[in-house]
């Protein structure tokens, strides 16, 4: 930890009181600031339209792919059965929608229909080099959701896909939506601003483009062999497994976009979306968390959304959709059915 002492120590006196996430990131990205890409891309006009009977508009389903207004490729998969109720599960960064296999098979496996999507750049989706950005991510669900015209959706996002869940709803509402899950998820706001003094400074995530910059495939690796699961922790015990499964997921997708998704996650205030949250909310939350501290994220959305079921998973980490899968799986499966 001598490396991540010494970057939080350059990055601010203030660093002190947030060392978990500073010491965590700062273990695995350089301190050098790097001029932040977030340029979000205007929509181009519909390339395609199925605006009929399903109420679609703006995309087209082919298999398991749409193509979004913009002309982007997204994939996804549809597991379960096809009349069964609706759960709709948004992944985190750098990854794809394998990282909800666990959950999404439990459910599948129990009458659910779950649709889980690789984000635009990501995993088997395409890599524009514009609209990487929430606005953007909340749109492609958008016409995802509207081109299997998908209602009654429990829509939950772990991570950045809290992110985008939330935005989704500040965008797009609730009408399809009929509960809502928050795991591990960013909101309200992680970089440190004069409304958020306790989030953590700019230069921690222009450090993590640094990082990606030099040598993201390493970054990758030291996020996932560290903080991210916790096994940078005395005593734990570190999966192979889920290291090479995250740093599989995060080399498939593209280099430019999950370089701006890091501004994307950090510097993106979710505030007036969560407030527009008016359906049954779950929030779970590691408190270990080394990468989303809970008191910035999940109980700072706790008190935008009041009515929202907070669940704390005492010593988790971030990643507890594979370490704590078994508990989350059944607590998603016992809301889903409420």
């Amino acid at each position: 930890m001598t490396q991540a002492r010494a970057v939080s120590a350059s990055i601010s006196n203030d660093l002190s009181r947030r060392t978990v996430l500073s010491a965590a990131f700062g273990a695995v990205a350089t301190a050098a600031a790097v001029n932040t890409m977030n340029t979000p891309a205007k929509a181009a006009s519909n390339t395609t339209s199925t605006a009929g009977a399903s109420g679609t508009e703006g995309s087209n389903s082919k298999g398991s792919r749409i193509i979004t207004r913009d002309g982007v490729e997204i994939y996804y998969k549809d597991w379960g059965l096809k009349d069964g109720p609706v759960v709709v599960l948004s992944h985190g960064w750098p990854l794809s929608s394998d990282s909800w296999e666990a959950q999404a098979f439990h459910l599948a496996a129990n009458g659910f229909r779950v649709v889980t999507h690789d984000r635009r750049g990501h995993g088997r989706s395409s890599q524009p080099w514009d609209g990487n950005d929430m606005d953007h991510y909340a749109d492609d669900l958008a016409d995802l959701i509207n081109a299997l015209d998908l209602k009654d959706i429990f829509l939950a996002g772990f991570s950045t896909g809290g992110g985008e869940i939330s935005r989704y709803i500040g965008r797009h509402g609730t009408g399809r939506i009929a509960k809502a899950g928050l795991i591990s998820a960013v909101p309200p706001l992680m970089v440190k601003t004069d409304k958020n003094p306790g989030g953590l400074p700019k230069e921690v995530f222009d450090g993590l483009q640094a990082a990606s910059l030099k040598d993201r495939s390493k970054l990758y690796r030291d996020i996932a062999s560290g903080p991210f699961f916790g096994f940078n922790r005395p005593g734990a015990v570190a999966s192979q497994g889920m290291i090479d499964s995250f740093w599989l997921q995060g080399m498939t997708a593209g280099h430019k976009n999950t370089y701006d998704s890091i501004v994307a996650f950090s510097q993106t205030d979710f505030t007036e979306d969560l407030k527009k949250f008016d359906v049954p909310t779950l929030i779970i939350h590691g408190d270990d968390d080394q990468i989303v501290p809970i008191d910035a994220a999940a109980r700072a959305s706790k008190t935008l959304v009041p009515h929202a079921e907070l669940k704390v998973y005492a010593g988790a980490p971030h990643g507890i959709t594979d370490t704590h899968k078994d508990r989350l799986n059944a607590d998603l499966l016992a809301f889903a059915k409420a």
